[in-house]
């Protein structure tokens, strides 16, 4: 059979790819930095101010210098130009440092010029900020007033755009003895160092050579990685059903090209070229139309005012072992966290900086309270029902530790009263400007699995995503189950319009070496990955956008508006 050869090299990537886990560039952010009011340094004129960004690994926590902005001379009110480029992850705590000198003379050193403060920030707390913009005073010299530095985010426009395209081929060569062929089109990006990434297929369309596929929509970012001139190789196969596709020909093309609308490709087998004389393709591929929008994405919500509301529910069942013995998994060893804080702390320290307000909520499920012993599936740690809200993380493992000393471990353990308790507010805001998210720490096997299917089912319908960890040693099928990663959940044969339950068992993160910051760093990252999805998934079923952030607030540069 032609093209048994030259199809080969490219079955394992074709059959392999997985649409959805095909890995996409991070969503790149454009910083600009100001500052106001810097100290002045110079005896007969002002400052000369240059500012430098440090990032620091999740592994080491070494600083590494990022970049720098230009100088600009003889001012104490600087607005650089100069803007530094990060590929921003919602899942990360991205620390950032920016240190700000007053630059005296062409040395690169930077121990040669002055130093006039440095701030302390991660890139959430940017992006979380009003209009993600954050303003925070210089510090760095004892006893001296620094002045502020101004910070700013912006997504880059590529980031956003979405592609539809469709495309139709005519005369395609015949591969199958028996019948026409099943062709498809194989999409692949070009990288730097001249390999390829797949990034797109096309379904089958059976028995024709005369193929129109669907159309199909894109990340123009996936596509080009946002390099409108980068070549885009298209492979187009017949589908046999045993994976061993025959390779018809391909083309290339970049997104430059697209853009400008219908276009007629040859389908150039290069194998078959070399064997004919009279060869002159195997067919044509035309695109028949070719649009791009701007799609919303979760910082064009933050930027606008969405809010995000972190609850935290702790299991306080039996099962946990008693906290005052050192097998409990809510011991409180003096020098270490436990399981239930490292989990709290991970995933609340990135939460808490698209909050503004900083107050949780924290509940506790399964415990006899006092006075008089009754059992609760949704009690406040904080032993407020009024105001069950604790300030920032501190004040949620306070109460947590507190209520360690007054409660009563009991059961069952029941999830779906806090499911519903949080699922009670997100029902009250519609509208987009707040997303909810609850954390649930467990030990193990759940009591009231039907009824909190249903809880899901219900909540799916809401601005809401639940984040499951499962603490110690037990088997936590259903838990699995729950996540609906593989199956859909559904309750009394009514499935969940989106998933929204992420679950991952906290022993898989725990570092051998004891390097908790790096479980913990681990452990983010892989249970909050999939909250934007979930975030913009809602967002679109209910036809909301994000509302246009506010107008920045302009600063008159001292200097100007005053000559001397």
């Amino acid at each position: 059979m032609e093209g048994d050869v030259d199809k080969k090299e490219a079955t394992a990537t074709v059959r392999d790819f997985d649409p959805i886990s095909g890995s996409i560039p991070a969503t790149k952010v454009e910083i600009s930095v100001s500052c106001r009011n810097l100290l002045d340094r110079d005896t007969f004129s002002k400052s000369d101010p240059l500012v430098v960004l440090y990032t620091q690994g999740v592994e080491c926590k070494q600083w590494r210098e990022f970049g720098r902005t230009e100088v600009i001379d003889n001012t104490l009110n600087p607005d650089f130009v100069r803007k530094y480029i990060l590929d921003y992850f919602f899942e990360e705590k991205q620390n950032l440092r920016f240190d700000v000198y007053d630059i005296d003379s062409k040395s690169p050193e930077l121990g040669k010029h002055d130093f006039l403060g440095q701030v302390y920030c991660t890139l959430g707390e940017i992006v979380g900020s009003p209009a993600s913009r954050l303003e925070k005073p210089l510090g760095g010299i004892p006893g001296k007033k620094c002045g502020t530095i101004v910070l700013s985010v912006e997504e880059l426009s590529n980031c956003r755009d979405c592609a539809t395209m469709q495309f139709g081929a005519n005369k395609l060569d015949k591969k199958d003895f028996f019948g026409k062929s099943d062709p498809f089109m194989v999409f692949y990006r070009s990288n730097e160092d001249g390999t390829f990434t797949i990034c797109h297929k096309s379904e089958v369309v059976k028995s024709t050579l005369n193929p129109v596929w669907q159309p199909f929509s894109i990340p123009v970012r996936a596509l080009c990685n946002g390099d409108y001139d980068r070549s885009i190789k298209v492979e187009i196969y017949d589908w046999d059903r045993d994976g061993s596709h025959d390779f018809i020909g391909e083309f290339t093309t970049c997104y430059n090209q697209l853009c400008r609308g219908q276009c007629v490709f040859e389908v150039v087998n290069a194998k078959k070229k070399l064997k004919k004389k009279r060869y002159i393709n195997s067919g044509t591929v035309s695109l028949l139309s070719f649009n791009v929008e701007s799609d919303h994405t979760f910082l064009d919500y933050i930027k606008g005012g969405t809010q995000i509301h972190f609850t935290v529910a702790i299991d306080f069942t039996a099962s946990n072992g008693n906290p005052s013995q050192s097998t409990s998994l809510h011991y409180m060893n003096p020098y270490q966290m436990n399981a239930y804080a490292m989990a709290l702390k991970a995933v609340g320290e990135i939460i808490q900086d698209y909050d503004s307000d900083k107050m949780f909520p924290a509940l506790g499920f399964g415990a006899k309270l006092p006075p008089d012993g009754r059992v609760s599936h949704e009690f406040p740690l904080n032993g407020n029902v009024d105001n069950p809200y604790c300030n920032g993380m501190e004040g949620i493992l306070d109460a947590y530790h507190q209520s360690l000393k007054t409660v009563q471990l009991y059961g069952p353990t029941n999830f779906a009263p806090v499911v519903n308790h949080v699922a009670r507010y997100a029902a009250a805001v519609n509208d987009g400007s707040q997303y909810f998210v609850l954390l649930i720490i467990t030990d193990g096997v759940i009591s009231d699995m039907a009824q909190t299917k249903e809880a899901i089912v219900n909540a799916a319908k809401l601005p809401m995503s639940i984040i499951i960890v499962g603490v110690g040693q037990a088997e936590f099928d259903a838990m699995v189950e729950l996540d609906g990663d593989d199956v859909r959940i559904s309750s009394r044969g009514k499935l969940a319009e989106r998933d929204i339950v992420q679950f991952v068992p906290f022993r898989d993160y725990m570092d051998r070496t004891g390097n908790h910051v790096l479980s913990m760093a681990r452990l983010a990252k892989d249970v909050l990955a999939e909250i934007p999805d979930q975030f913009i998934s809602y967002m679109k079923s209910k036809g909301i956008k994000p509302n246009p952030p506010p107008p920045p607030y302009l600063y008159e540069d001292q200097s100007q508006t005053n000559p001397v």
